[in-house]
């Protein structure tokens, strides 16, 4: 029997057997004290949960070979390296197979600001979190479970995010132990001496050398052999994993394959020679997915999907982060279906030549990101004025400026509702799911012809880049656009006939015979005449506006989520959908009075705001964009500075609408919100406002 060396940290034991880790973890139990078990050889560490006790008798060591699987409900993991080591294909695949066993998933890339970041550093960590539950999962979850890391710096930025967890077993590629640079040695016993003394499970591995037995460049290939170690260690079917390694390198020859194939088999076996903790995550119950397809995608992807189903045959773009894998998709696959991608020489082009081609009768799409808007702000207006369709979709990311081109960010609301010179009145509409990037894109096409607009679909990066299984729709003809009408337009009947009741207008398109006219940007009248008289100008904003008050009045109004009135009421928009809900789910199981609406509709808002407003003692936002902190110095109740929808929603309603945002870069975590539900529940029932 070796001597073990016990030491204490709150209600964990660790168990040292050798000079440089701990091997064995007890995890107290919550109900009877005891303490679970886990024997392990030298050099393995394992984290016992809560759900297992071992008796007393079983406390023995256990031969190398032995594999215990433990069946959890959701387990939270993270692939994070430095940039160019393919984590994020990997754990993209790893969450395809997994969506595809049945299990929820939800995905969120974790990207440096910079294209070429410091090898090795903590600004460099480029990577993945996956989340896998059995149920459905709408958001990242809160600290992680299980990381692979291929060095140990990129795990700072991690932790300073929050990442991690007291408990989170970090599986650590061991390389840079030995590394012949003396600085480099110390830098990595300086981490994981710091890693450990904060409650990190560290498992150094030899990944590396493992896989130089398959390949001469691990770099390149070290990717798929931690997607074979996270197959063995969380049960995946072997078959379904080689199926997307398949799908995944497609477009490569059938011995790039092959080799993926053997670095995945190298991967897998080494996890069940190493590895003694094993999971298993059962699918979705069946209520849930009987008799249902699902589609695994991305909400860029879902996006390209959403302008095919449109009809929309154009899209116009120019390449920028978070939107630029939207128009690598359809670059792709866009020829299939009769449409064509134009990649513009600038932001700028790229909205004129859509605006054109929407003039013409068929209605265009451009895609974008923040910095893409504010180029395209001019010819905007114009399509606005003109009163032509058009679809811009809005994929936000940290600002101002270039900002955090990586990071997600809802911070481009204010500037989609009034980036304009004078009243420029548009439909704006946010995607809150990655089902809803497709299906917006079609009703988006639709609003836009009907009420001769453009409309604004906002997403983010959170979206963008997140992967999650939904149900596959079935695509109706009801979809597409109708053929272009060319028949005779009656020269009595001007350009903008506006019913001055709804401000609607059919349109004249190029080609009908009679149905010429000069579209200008200027103000003009209902007969497209450039006029400067004051009674043109007022009548023709009027009229835009009224187009508006319209499509409002077909609206419903929202969807509160919990009870309808109660002590507070959380209003979010966009992405925050899943991890608002969960985290109110959590304080209303704790006996809370609080629930949550989610916007689409942002302009115009949804209505009946102001009644469901009035049945909660306080109303709040909660947004990824910045506001001040009411007890930062210098804030005071005049100047303070409310998060975007929060300072919509006081000018709309004159309710007094309180905000909670961060722009911390990445998105919320359910955790970290229903702390601040409670602090703010605390804060209300203290000085008992009404």
């Amino acid at each position: 029997m070796r001597t073990f060396i016990l030491t204490r940290t709150r209600d964990l034991v660790f168990i040292a057997s050798g000079p440089r880790a701990p091997v064995c973890l007890f995890s107290k139990h919550p109900e009877c004290g005891e303490f679970d078990y886990a024997g392990m050889p030298d050099q393995r560490v394992v984290l016992m949960t809560n759900t297992v006790t071992i008796p007393h008798s079983a406390r023995e060591e256990k031969p190398d070979n032995t594999v215990t699987v433990e069946r959890v409900p959701e387990h939270i993991v993270e692939i994070v390296s430095d940039s160019g080591e393919g984590a994020q294909k990997a754990g993209q695949t790893f969450g395809a197979i997994s969506a595809k066993m049945g299990n929820g998933v939800w995905t969120v890339e974790i990207i440096p600001a910079e294209i070429q970041p410091p090898a090795r550093s903590p600004a460099g960590a480029s990577g993945i979190r996956i989340r896998l539950s059995s149920r459905t999962v709408t958001n990242m979850g809160d600290e992680a479970d299980v990381v692979v890391a291929f060095n140990e710096q990129v795990l700072y930025s991690r932790i300073a995010n929050g990442a991690y967890k007291r408990g989170t077993l970090v599986l650590l590629e061991d390389k840079w132990r030995d590394d012949p640079l003396p600085e480099i040695r110390e830098q990595y016993a300086k981490a994981v001496a710091e890693y450990r003394a904060n409650g990190l499970v560290i498992h150094e591995l030899p990944i590396e050398r493992a896989c130089l037995e398959v390949t001469s460049t691990p770099r390149r290939g070290k990717n798929m052999f931690v997607l074979g170690m996270l197959c063995r260690l969380y049960s995946r079917d072997v078959d379904k994993a080689k199926e997307e390694i398949a799908i995944t390198f497609k477009r490569k020859e059938d011995e790039v394959i092959g080799l993926n194939h053997q670095l995945f088999d190298a991967g897998y076996a080494f996890a069940s020679e190493h590895l003694e903790r094993h999971w298993e995550i059962l699918p979705r119950p069946e209520e849930e997915t009987a008799g249902k397809r699902f589609i695994v995608t991305n909400g860029n992807t879902a996006l390209g999907l959403g302008v095919m189903a449109s009809g929309m045959e154009l899209v116009s773009m120019y390449p920028i982060t978070p939107a630029t894998s939207a128009s690598h998709y359809l670059a792709d696959v866009y020829h299939e279906v009769g449409g064509f991608i134009h990649q513009a020489e600038d932001e700028i082009a790229a909205m004129g030549f859509a605006i054109g081609a929407s003039f013409a009768g068929k209605t265009a799409c451009t895609i974008t990101s923040g910095p893409g808007l504010a180029l395209k702000t001019e010819m905007l207006a114009l399509a606005v004025m003109a009163e032509v369709p058009l679809v811009l979709a809005l994929v936000q990311r940290g600002g101002p400026s270039t900002g955090l081109p990586t990071k997600v960010e809802q911070g481009d609301l204010l500037a989609s509702l009034f980036g304009e010179p004078g009243d420029a009145p548009k439909i704006i509409v946010a995607a809150a799911t990655i089902a809803e990037c497709l299906h917006f894109v079609i009703m988006a096409r639709r609003l836009a012809e009907t009420f001769r607009t453009p409309v604004l679909l906002l997403t983010d990066a959170n979206l963008a880049t997140g992967v999650q299984p939904f149900e596959r729709p079935e695509p109706s003809a009801d979809w597409l656009a109708p053929p272009l009408d060319q028949s005779e337009w009656d020269e009595n009947i001007p350009p903008y006939n506006w019913d001055p009741e709804t401000g609607l207008s059919p349109r004249p398109i190029p080609g009908m015979p009679g149905g010429e006219y000069i579209l200008t940007g200027l103000a003009h009248t209902n007969r497209s005449k450039v006029a400067y008289d004051s009674d043109s100008n007022q009548y023709g904003s009027e009229m835009r506006s009224r187009k508006l008050a319209t499509l409002a009045s077909t609206l419903k109004p929202p969807t509160v989520h919990g009870d309808e009135d109660g002590d507070l009421l959380v209003v979010g928009w966009g992405s925050t959908l899943g991890a608002i809900e969960e985290a109110v789910d959590r304080a209303r199981e704790q006996g809370h009075h609080v629930s949550s609406l989610h916007l689409r509709f942002l302009s115009p808002l949804e209505p009946g705001l102001k009644p469901i407003f009035s049945r909660f003692r306080k109303v709040m936002t909660i947004e990824i964009n910045y506001s001040d902190n009411p007890n930062a110095p210098m804030i005071t109740e005049e100047n303070r500075r409310y998060a975007q929808l929060a300072w919509l929603l006081r000018a709309q309603t004159l309710v007094d609408v309180d905000c909670w945002s961060v722009v911390y870069g990445h998105p919320l975590q359910p955790g970290m919100i229903h702390q601040m539900l409670l602090q703010k529940l605390a804060a209300l029932n203290t000085r008992g406002d009404s």
